[in-house]
């Protein structure tokens, strides 16, 4: 079994769909599949998650299904001959009001509020960043610029402003039509896309509430990518489940050099506020055309886990690159070799906290006690996941095993950094689930004669959030 800590996201596309070849990449690592619900039909992301599962089932691994949802609109409209290529200094018109396909002099807009929050003097950003203007004037519907920076524009490209300010709202008709399919096949995890507030987080999960079939509730994660966000980033991350930290859209509005100190600064606070995290775009961009990564994404990606981020992602490299089992196999071994220079204080993250908690003050003194034992192994039996949560927020070397006897608990566990959820029946008596759970380790050669492990549950076994024994155990 892997000692990888890192989680691997890896997005489903044209690229990956071969159900061969995804078994292979979830046996390369992938422990999360990604569906971009900005492509494709309904039925499409409801077959694919069926091939995901029988993928994950061939491969004997259990991976989490993340529906990502499309967000608001911001793009240009279409263009007659597909894409035009805009000079600098040309003027360029967009607008609302245009009903034919766009030319060498303008394009018409799927976001037709465009007109009423620009003004002159505006910088706008098109396609990732890769073209820039300038509003010189707003005449009802129409958007009139000059480019500062030209290059290729396609049809549906999107579009930012400069420093945020965007009124659109993070959740449309079709994200709430897109909840309900992710629902129907219970997705284990829901990305909102540019959420601006607690309120856009709070208002998904209701819809994912009432969306839910059997009870079912998967996690929600914030895809912070908005200039707005920042100010409000500890509210939105405590209405949600994780961030991501999504630096694409997030680097055109706010500028390329303040992302890196911004990412180090969502990983440290989700950590502190028990919340996942996953760092996202052109981690391995490279490898969507050739075989091996550059030394520059090779450090990106390790900095990310030396971090401590739970998960790296891949979007177009599995997506659509030449090369997507070949990423896989790659990412996982920096971050392999990453966590292997990873320096930490284990009692530092201690000092000076309380545990008000009975069932975190328990987590807590697994971690701190499997480290000073030299433990081979820490085990928590979890009815919800919040014992192994926690557990995973501190950066230890002892590989945590959570034991559950829920397949939707064991699935939203495989996002958590250092955690190797495992299937089994924990509903027996104290004595006999603990004598099973041992017997479990050592038949997957986790622990050996003279072993030592700690290992937390609840009494009664079987309730949600009652972690209130630790048993420090040496295998006999």
């Amino acid at each position: 079994m892997s000692r990888r800590a890192t989680k691997i996201v890896a997005t489903l596309g044209p690229a990956s769909s071969d159900p061969a070849l995804l078994e292979q990449m979830i046996r390369a690592g992938v422990n999360v599949v990604r569906l971009n619900f900005s492509h494709g039909k309904a039925q499409d992301h409801i077959d694919r998650a069926q091939m995901v599962r029988e993928a994950a089932k061939r491969a004997g691994r259990e991976v989490a299904i993340m529906a990502d949802l499309q967000g608001p609109k911001i793009r240009v409209g279409k263009f007659a001959e597909g894409k035009i290529f805009l000079e600098p200094g040309q003027t360029f018109t967009m607008d609302a009001s245009r009903d034919t396909l766009g030319d060498q002099d303008g394009v018409g807009l799927d976001y037709k509020a465009l007109p009423r929050e620009v003004k002159a003097g505006d910088v706008l950003l098109l396609n990732d960043g890769l073209i820039v203007i300038t509003v010189d004037d707003v005449q009802g519907e129409a958007i009139h610029t000059t480019v500062k920076l030209g290059g290729e524009l396609s049809s549906n490209k999107g579009i930012n402003k400069q420093g945020g300010g965007l009124s659109a709202p993070a959740l449309t008709a079709k994200d709430m039509d897109d909840i309900r399919t992710a629902m129907s096949f219970k997705a284990d995890y829901v990305a909102v896309s540019f959420p601006k507030s607690a309120t856009d987080m709070e208002m998904a999960r209701q819809l994912c509430i009432v969306a839910c079939e059997g009870g079912h509730k998967p996690a929600l994660i914030a895809k912070i990518e908005r200039a707005e966000a920042i100010p409000r980033l500890e509210e939105i991350l405590l209405a949600s489940d994780g961030i991501m930290v999504a630096r694409g859209d997030l680097a055109v509005e706010v500028g390329n050099a303040v992302v890196p100190a911004l990412q180090k600064r969502m990983i440290k606070l989700a950590r502190e506020h028990d919340r996942v995290v996953i760092t996202a775009t052109q981690m391995m961009e490279s490898m969507i055309t050739n075989p091996v990564p550059t030394r520059a994404e090779v450090s990106d990606v390790a900095n990310a886990v030396l971090d401590g981020t739970d998960a790296v992602m891949l979007s177009a490299e599995t997506a659509a690159g030449k090369y997507p089992l070949e990423t896989v196999v790659e990412m996982a071994k920096i971050c392999l070799a990453a966590e292997g220079g990873e320096s930490f204080k284990l009692e530092a993250n201690f000092t000076g906290k309380s545990f008000i908690r009975i069932d975190h003050a328990i987590a807590m003194g697994a971690l701190f006690t499997a480290h000073h034992m030299g433990a081979k192994a820490i085990v928590a039996l979890t009815d919800s996941g919040s014992t192994a949560l926690w557990m995973s927020r501190h950066l230890i070397r002892v590989p945590i095993y959570a034991l559950t006897s829920k397949v939707a608990t064991q699935r939203k566990m495989t996002l958590y950094r250092n955690v190797r959820p495992l299937l089994m029946d924990t509903s027996a008596d104290r004595d006999t689930a603990l004598a099973r759970a041992e017997s479990d380790l050592k038949k997957l050669d986790i622990v050996q004669t003279g072993d030592i492990y700690a290992i937390t549950c609840g009494e009664p076994m079987g309730s949600s959030g009652g972690a209130n024994m630790l048993k420090i155990c040496r295998v006999e």
